[in-house]
């Protein structure tokens, strides 16, 4: 059986890396308006505060998505 899901298989890690390595820090920023992105961001302490803020994690899956499809 085959996903529907587009974000299958991929870590938070894989999207966050991928984004930084795309649109840098500051483009996330601006993008997703979060301190974790603007104050010494770093893969570690974003993976933190995403995992526990649901809606923080929408917006940056949903990026993912725009980027990357």
């Amino acid at each position: 059986m085959t996903s529907n899901d587009p974000l299958h298989g991929l870590t938070l890690q894989a999207i966050l890396t991928a984004l930084v390595d795309r649109i840098g820090w500051d483009g996330l920023a601006h993008q997703v308006d979060v301190r974790c992105f603007k104050h010494e961001p770093s893969i570690k302490s974003s993976l933190t505060f995403l995992r526990k803020t649901p809606w923080a994690r929408a917006k940056v899956e949903q990026l993912y998505l725009q980027h990357f499809s």
